[in-house]
Order: C-alpha cells, then structure tokens, then sequence
C-alpha cells in the first residue's frame, strides 16, 4: 500500500467521512476538501458548527465582563435570578446595545450588530448561550458553516431593525440571532418533508412555540426582536438554501466573511470607542 494508500478526513463543511484526494467532496460539493487552508484554526470557525458556538460563547461572555467591569457601582446583585449580576445601563449602550435611544440619540446604527453579543444579566447570558448550543449543530449540517454564520448575524440585525421601527428604547441580547437559526431549521423541515423532515419541523416548532409563551409571560423580553429575527431566518433560509437544494459556493463564503467581519467590527469599535469615553469623561 504505502504511498498509494488512501488516507481518510472529514470534510470540513459537512464533516463526513472521505478520501482526502476527492474534489468536490461528494456530500456537500465542497471544493478541494483536503486542502491544508481549509482545515487551519483560522478557518475552521467557519466551517465546523462547534467551534462557531464555542466562538460566540467566548465574546458573549467577554463582552459580558466588560459590561460589568465597566459598571461597578450601577451592577445588580438582586436575588431575582432574572436581575442578577446585571451590568449598569450606561456600560450597555456604550458597549453597543442598540434600540431607539441609542440610534435616534447617538446614530448608532452598527449596534444593530453588536447588541447581539451583549446580555443584561448572567440568567440572560446561560439562557441564551444554551438556546444556541441546541440549535446551532442542527443547522449547521443542513446548511453548512458559512450560510450558518449568515443567518444567524443576519437574523440578529433584522430582529433589531424590526425592533428598532416598533420603537423599543434600549435592548441587546443574542436571542434574535437564535431565533433566526430557528426560523431556518423550520423553513427546512417544511421544505424538506419526509418523515425527517416532519420531524425537524416538529420538534423546532415545539421550541418556536416555547419561546413565544415564553416572551408574553415574563416582562421585559422584546418579542419584536425575537419575531423579526424569526422571519429572518425563514427569509434567509430560503434565499440562501440548504445542502440538498444547493451547495454552498463563493457567493455564500462571501456573503459569511463580510458577516463576519461587521460584527467583529462593531464589536471592537464599541469596546474602542468605550474605553475612550470613559477615559476622557475621567
């Protein structure tokens, strides 16, 4: 056998097992699957659906230590578990939470990005965090990494505009992202049918219909976000598809990198711009 051995990788877009020499990967239509730049730390974030999770975590939580580090003396320590350990208001907006006042007040209108890394107390921050571990791997091997990642920044930003036009004041939160992925993970189990199908589109919606009794009997939740960002990912879902409709392809990479890099973006010009304020304010 030796060199003419047939190693094994998974691909890296929909992580089924094949030859190393096979291009496009017969599952998925992955170009050039063994190709070293696409198994490297810097792009695997895009392609495999844990890291992607494991990356929003990260700068949710990192935000989320900001926001308290920057608040001291305004951070609630109430016993209500829906209050507790919640950074201060003006931490918040400077920090990219998004809404009327911080748009009508401040033109900022790139916190339609970074609001979905922001979280208003630590049951906010575990509530969502969670949503996303359970439905991030599902859409991500029905649509791959890149159209993943669009949905779910996408949906965050369509959730917040829907938000922003019912005129809600102030709200952050990663909850319209994730129910973007929602609305896509639904729109594929209708499209799809079969008893998969069916059975995806059953157990999503039993989650879709969770987080709407959800929002109406606890105060405070923005059910125009969590709407907006829901039809956003129906939307999204359809116009971008999934792997049995079409492959990903450059367009889809694209539309991911530029994605990517708006909300990294927004993210380090808020926490920039921040530590500026408040050293000239000192």
């Amino acid at each position: 056998m030796g060199s003419e051995e047939r190693r094994s990788i998974l691909c890296p877009n929909c992580r089924k097992l094949i030859s190393i020499d096979q291009s496009p990967c017969p599952y998925c239509g992955l170009r050039n699957p063994g190709s070293r730049w696409k198994h490297s730390p810097w792009t695997r974030g895009l392609m495999d659906g844990d890291q992607f999770v494991r990356s929003v975590i990260v700068l949710s939580g990192v935000m989320f230590v900001l926001s308290i580090i920057m608040s001291p003396g305004s951070t609630r320590f109430s016993m209500n578990p829906l209050d507790f350990l919640s950074p201060g208001n003006r931490s918040l907006l400077l920090l990219g939470a998004t809404g009327r006042i911080p748009i009508d007040q401040f033109h900022r209108w790139w916190s339609l990005l970074s609001a979905n890394f922001l979280h208003g107390s630590i049951f906010h921050l575990l509530f969502n965090m969670i949503a996303l571990r359970q439905i991030a791997p599902l859409v991500f091997q029905e649509y791959g990494g890149h159209r993943t990642i669009s949905i779910f920044i996408l949906s965050g930003v369509g959730g917040y505009l829907v938000s922003y036009l019912a005129g809600i004041a102030f709200t952050l939160g990663a909850s319209a992202a994730v129910c973007g992925l929602i609305g896509a993970a639904l729109y594929f189990g209708r499209s799809r049918g079969g008893h998969f199908g069916q059975a995806v589109y059953q157990q999503v919606g039993g989650w879709a219909v969770g987080i709407l009794i959800f929002g109406f009997l606890i105060p405070g939740i923005n059910n125009w976000a969590h709407g907006g960002g829901f039809i956003s990912g129906v939307v999204l879902g359809y116009a971008l598809g999934y792997h049995e409709k079409k492959a990903e392809s450059l367009h889809h990479k694209a539309i991911a990198g530029v994605c990517a890099l708006a909300a990294l973006g927004s993210l380090f010009w808020a926490v920039g711009s921040s530590f500026f304020i408040l050293l000239q304010t000192r």
